[in-house]
Parts: C-alpha cells; structure tokens; sequence
C-alpha cells in the first residue's frame, strides 16, 4: 500500500490521522515540524513517501514554505494540504506554492481518504491513446509538443517538468483544442471530486502550468481563458 507523510504539529490531531490511515493500510511517517518533515524526505527513508498530507499551521517553518522546498525537491510528489481555518488567502496561497488539493479541519476519515486516493490516482497517469486505440502521436502546437503516450511536454526542445495534476490538466484542455471546458468539468476530470465546486483549485494549477509552457504567462497562447464560462487550449 501506498506510504504517506503527515506534517501536523497538534500530537491529538496527528495520532488521530495516522491511526485512520493505518487502518486503512497506508504506511505512515509522522512528523511534528517542516524541519523535520525534510529532513525525513531527504533521508534514507525518504524515497518510500508517495504522498504528503501538510498542516500549513506549523511552528518555525510555516506549511507555505514547506511546500515549496518539497517542489524544489520534486515535482511528482502529490501534496495535500490541511487548513483548520478554510481561510482564502491561505488556501490560494497553499496552492501557488505547490500543493495539489487541501482539505480542512475537521476533516473526516472517509474525506481524507478519498482525497488521498484521488491524489494518488493523479499521480500516475496513463498513456492517453487516439481514437483509433493506438498510440497518439505527438502534437505540436506552436513550439510546444505533448507526447500523450510518453507522458513528456517539451518548448522549444527544453524537456518541461510538470507536476502530476498540471500534466493531467494540460492533457485533458490540449485533447480538444479550441473547447471551452468549465471549471467544474475540469474539477470532475482532473480532481474527480467536482462535487466540491471549489474552483480554487482549477485556477491555481492553471496558474502555475501557465508559469511553466506560456512565453508570457500574463498573456497566454496555450491555455486561455473565455471569462464567464473556463479555459480553453489554444493556439486558435
């Protein structure tokens, strides 16, 4: 089963969380600190951690820069981040600097499960083939090129490392160019937890995979927005 790092610094909270998980058959390791926390990924036992479930709450080293030395770190590792007040700022702002998803607390077991389960899933996506069941070729659109069964973006030939949830995103808009998807149906298809409505989510991943294939992220070829409806792939 999949091994989980939770961040938390509230001992009642942490050993509640990692009971739930274990009995679910998650391998856990705990830490109390972002010091701590890194300091277990940069260890010998660091490579085994498939998911991180973080408070943003933490003494010293706050959840916000946590998140960021992890994606400094890696770009695949699926982060979920834990909020107790639900506050907007702070979940924009856990979303810019890296975190996947965020759930907050009080949160449920059968809640954080499905969120780890969902994040878990995303981090592992599938060669996508064309309609004719093989392979799809790669597109080339504008000096970027997907390769949709290797699962690699380039621009301008420089390989583009893209964090799990912005390659599903990118992949789903680039499928059909030139389609207006909503933010709910981008939440359904990237998240699979549309039910939420939070299109938070959505607009953060799409700012950061716009930081990382647009040559001005302020005015976007790829990926556009129609206002009042979503995003759209482009160019048109």
């Amino acid at each position: 089963m999949p091994h989980v790092l939770l961040i938390e610094d509230d001992a009642s909270v942490r050993d509640g969380m990692e009971l739930v998980l274990r009995r679910h058959g998650y391998g856990v390791d705990t830490a109390a600190t972002g010091e701590e926390a890194l300091a277990l990924l940069d260890g010998p036992g660091g490579d085994r951690v498939e998911l991180a479930v973080l408070d943003l709450m933490l003494p010293g080293m706050d959840g916000f820069e946590v998140c960021r030395r992890i994606r400094r770190r890696t770009h695949t590792l699926p982060v979920i981040m834990l909020t107790a007040r639900g506050d907007d700022d702070d979940i924009v702002t856990g979303l810019e600097a890296g975190a996947d998803d965020y759930v907050v607390k009080p949160v449920t077991a059968p809640v954080l499960e499905a969120r780890i389960r969902a994040a878990l899933r995303r981090a592992e996506p599938s060669p996508q083939p064309a309609a004719n069941g093989r392979p799809a070729a790669p597109a080339a659109l504008a000096g970027l090129l997907i390769d949709r069964a290797g699962l690699t973006v380039t621009k301008y030939g420089t390989p583009v490392a893209l964090p799990p949830t912005e390659l599903r995103l990118l992949l789903e808009l680039s499928a059909s160019p030139g389609r207006v998807f909503s933010r709910e149906q981008l939440l359904a298809s990237v998240w699979d937890h549309s039910f939420l409505g939070d299109s938070r989510l959505v607009d953060a991943a799409v700012g950061r995979l716009r930081a990382k294939i647009e040559d001005v992220p302020a005015k976007p070829r790829y990926v556009q927005t129609v206002r009042g409806f979503g995003y759209r792939f482009g160019p048109l």
